[in-house]
């Protein structure tokens, strides 16, 4: 590679900010999204974990458990990152779940609970469900619709035919009724499903309401989190519900939240493959929540992206195959700890599974790689550990080849007499056309449909008549879209502004059955800034070949970058590149 090309290689990954237009410096420390904050808990955790500490939560009589060491750890270097302490809370106790701990264990005397136990280690107050939000998707509804659906069932008799009011002394709140026939074969069970089924309804219904399309797994959680205030969440239920003593309230909430919420009866993580029982998980993540405090919108994003881990998409999207903003990865540090475990903690199997993910489940797999290594470095720059070591361990090849493939492209084309704006004009133009085809191959093999995908105009300003949405279409996106299904030709105009409310509002079938061909590439295309090596790496090029200032790379490269140039941020991080990339050059004379 000659000197220009490998000087801007390296001045385009020296600070890791400028690679990317996301605000990832707001993610740190900060308050901005807090998935640094649970990348770091985890970087922790794991730690820990690798070095054999028993994570398990029993019930024996002592006052503190090893898992209340790791916890602690754990909350540190998530408020270190940033986090409150409610959602450090929340970050610990779900890593140690996946890392292997129990959610419950105990008797009366010595109750222990993974949520509770985070919670008081991070000094939280206790907080019902009904202060508990659902993540952000483009609105977000509380825990209160679950709890107030249940509370109107309760007020009208209908979760238990055991009538509180006929109980005599002796069996009000005694063993008689909670350790026999009438709490653990009767009571309990049916709170315990009946209640979970009211309450999940009532999150997706309520989700619906604010316009949102209801989650499946985060409602059912919530829906458990909310019955098992009522319910005695450590209750045995009769025999005929499973094995005595092993069968729990909390169990059978979460086989019942699990059917309404419609998920799948087994989920499996991605890489290793690693098979949960959902209504296990489910019960289980249920009691965490139930204890943990109020968590904020954002600290229940990264609990949702965690979720994203499971092969089976049932939440968040940072496990593919659209690249998210940097602030939403977290399924990572999940696929990664559960490599590390299923591996013995061999790192470089682990890193091969995680690299596996990236370069098969991703519409651009170099860039999802070079997007998970930036968030990985941000997050070293607060907490080092295994987590981050795995992802960058799995990504720095993939991240090598996409830096060396531009700049070397870009110096041999502008050494042929090409222009800057031909030069990245051209790559960006194939970087869509590579989107599409991606899409096409992906979603055709989901459907058994023969696909072709032509994104035919992508630019700002389909309502706004101003400069700054008519020069990065990511925030007022005009789109339109001509698909090929199965030899059939379909124009779609204007996809936000016309197609998209026409075919909600009356319920065109036929629109809403290809509309996911259209939106899936523009989404990927609109996010475009976690990555801004295209503009970038050509700009700092010309600058170290001496053929324009800097300044005038950088405003020319964005400008050129039709597709990649989704959001602003870019030419000023491209200038600095060039400007370092100029001060190599002269270096290496």
């Amino acid at each position: 590679m000659e000197k220009e090309a490998y000087a801007a290689s390296l001045a385009a990954i020296s600070n890791i900010n400028n690679i990317t237009n996301d605000r990832i410096e707001a993610l740190t420390k900060s308050h901005g999204m807090t998935n640094i904050a649970a990348m770091s808990a985890a970087n922790a955790i794991t730690t820990e974990v690798l070095r054999g500490v028993n994570i398990m939560l029993t019930d024996e009589n002592t006052g503190q458990l090893q898992v209340n060491d790791v916890l602690k750890k754990g909350i540190e270097a998530a408020k270190e990152a940033g986090a409150d302490s409610a959602n450090a809370a929340l970050f610990a106790a779900t890593i140690c779940y996946f890392a292997g701990s129990n959610a419950q264990a105990g008797v009366p005397a010595g109750n222990r609970k993974l949520g509770g136990l985070a919670r008081m280690i991070a000094g939280v107050d206790r907080s019902g469900v009904a202060a508990i939000p659902t993540p952000k998707s483009n609105n977000k509804v509380s825990g209160f619709a679950a709890v107030q659906a249940l509370y109107e069932e309760l007020i009208e008799g209908n979760l238990t035919k055991v009538d509180g009011r006929k109980l005599p002394l002796g069996v009000a709140g005694g063993p008689l009724y909670g350790h026999s026939h009438l709490g653990e074969d009767i009571s309990y069970p049916e709170i315990s499903s009946r209640g979970a089924e009211i309450s999940t309804k009532a999150m997706m219904d309520a989700q619906a309401g604010a316009g949102m399309a209801p989650n499946g797994i985060i409602s059912a959680i919530i829906g458990v989190a909310a019955t098992l205030e009522i319910v005695h969440p450590d209750a045995g239920l009769g025999e005929e519900y499973g094995e005595a003593f092993k069968v729990k309230s909390a169990n059978l909430a979460g086989k019942h939240a699990s059917k309404v919420a419609g998920l799948p009866e087994k989920l499996h993580i991605r890489g290793t493959g690693e098979e949960y029982d959902t209504a296990q998980l489910v019960g289980d993540l249920g009691v965490i929540l139930k204890d943990i405090g109020a968590p904020s919108v954002i600290g229940m994003m990264s609990f949702e992206e965690m979720l994203s881990a499971f092969e089976e998409g049932v939440s968040g999207f940072s496990g593919g195959p659209i690249m998210p903003p940097l602030g939403h990865i977290t399924a990572d540090l999940v696929i990664s700890l559960r490599s590390l475990i299923s591996n013995n903690g061999d790192k470089s199997k682990s890193a091969d599974i995680l690299r596996d993910i990236k370069k098969t489940q991703w519409l651009e797999p170099e860039l999802a790689a070079t997007g998970a290594n930036t968030i990985a470095r941000k997050v070293e720059q607060v907490r080092r550990g295994p987590i981050t070591e795995i992802i960058i361990t799995a990504t720095e090849g993939m991240r090598a080849n996409l830096i060396h493939n531009i700049a070397h492209r870009a110096y041999e084309e502008l050494k042929s007499g090409k222009s800057l704006k031909e030069v990245v004009s051209e790559i960006d133009e194939e970087r869509k056309e590579f989107v599409e085809k991606s899409c096409a191959q992906m979603l055709g093999s989901m459907t058994g449909h023969e696909l072709e995908i032509k994104i035919t105009k992508l630019t700002g300003g389909c309502r706004r008549d101003i400069p700054f949405v008519k020069e990065y279409y990511g925030f007022d996106t005009d789109a339109d879209v001509e698909l090929v299904v199965d030899g059939k030709k379909i124009n779609l105009s204007g996809i936000a502004q016309n197609v998209i409310p026409d075919a909600i509002f009356n319920q065109k079938q036929d629109l809403l059955d290809v509309l996911p061909f259209a939106t899936i590439p523009i989404s990927e295309l609109q996010l475009s800034g976690h990555t801004i090596l295209y503009i970038t790496i050509p700009s700092a090029v010309a600058a170290a070949m001496n053929l324009m200032d800097p300044k005038e790379a950088a405003k020319q490269s964005e400008a050129a970058a039709s597709c990649t140039a989704a959001i602003p941020g870019a030419k000023p991080k491209a200038k600095e590149v060039a400007e370092l990339a100029v001060r190599i050059v002269k270096d290496m004379e």
